[in-house]
């Protein structure tokens, strides 16, 4: 299956009451690319996500907004610092001895004393945060998935449109070929009748002159190589998934075939035709970079 690098997925999960909300979205990259954004408490679990990302991901840019809301009631609770209410009521009674003053302390006064009861987050069991969190984001890893195949498959669909485009060319080439040799040999006899008048004309040095012309233009190698890099590329398109690299090489081969043959053309209509399909070639390699 053909997938794009272009993708979005969204999961929400609520259970326990925990909620885990997962948002991803992907973009074309030479490799696999992660950027997680998530709250400081699930910090944890980052090498975790990372690991079953890569179950679904080979390549691409792929950012990952993750939301978690906690609530229950139990999940924070209070705290008293014995020790410390005995210093402040030590230090208070000293004040009282030292100034003379009223020891008026009472217990609602010395309990709003910094840090003598606080709030404290109670820490929450990793198992059951682990799989809340783990089911929402293969949840959008599935819709990342599917959102990516339905693109690539259109991909592969208009790149096979391309590849047959690309051999109507070819077979033109192909075709046009021969004709050129056999216009090279009449102009070659007219301009050597010309030349010579009723000189009796040497067939075997413009035989000779007419082989060294065909071979110095002859692409019958490259068209062949051609050929075979686009049935390559086909059978590729129908082989499975994470084949954007291996797309990718065999454009550029294709693309060094294309140049040969556009150097030795010296004819307009081959010249136009390889022209054609070198842009055909370049339009093949931008959609394969959206490949995986």
């Amino acid at each position: 299956m053909i997938k794009s690098m272009t993708g979005f997925g969204r999961c929400e999960i609520s259970e326990a009451e925990r909620k885990f909300t997962v948002e991803m979205k992907g973009v074309n990259h030479r490799y696999l690319d992660v950027n997680i954004r998530m709250p400081k408490k699930l910090n944890f679990f980052e090498s975790a996500i990372r690991s079953l990302l890569k179950q679904y991901v080979q390549r691409g840019k792929v950012d990952i907004f993750i939301s978690y809301e906690d609530l229950s009631e139990s999940q924070v609770a209070l705290k008293y610092n014995e020790a410390l209410a005995a210093e402040y009521l030590k230090y208070l009674k000293q004040m009282e001895e030292t100034f003379g003053l009223e020891n008026d302390i009472r217990v609602s006064t010395l309990s709003r004393y910094p840090e003598v009861i606080t709030m404290e987050e109670q820490e929450a069991d990793e198992d059951e945060v682990w799989n809340g969190l783990k089911k929402a984001v293969e949840g959008a890893c599935r819709q990342f998935v599917e959102t990516r195949a339905s693109e690539g498959e259109q991909l592969k669909q208009d790149l096979i449109v391309k590849l047959d485009g690309m051999l109507d060319k070819i077979a033109y080439i192909e075709e046009r070929s021969p004709q050129i040799v056999a216009e090279y040999r009449v102009k070659l006899e007219e301009k050597v009748k010309e030349l010579l008048a009723d000189t009796q004309l040497d067939e075997g040095r413009i035989a000779s002159e007419v082989v060294i012309y065909a071979d110095k233009i002859c692409t019958d190698e490259e068209v062949v190589r051609l050929k075979s890099h686009i049935k390559h590329m086909r059978d590729t398109l129908s082989t499975g998934e994470g084949v954007g690299r291996k797309l990718d090489f065999i454009a550029q081969e294709m693309n060094r075939e294309a140049n040969t043959i556009l150097s030795k053309a010296n004819d307009l209509e081959v010249s136009n035709h390889a022209i054609d399909l070198k842009t055909e070639i370049e339009k093949v390699r931008e959609q394969i970079q959206n490949i995986e």
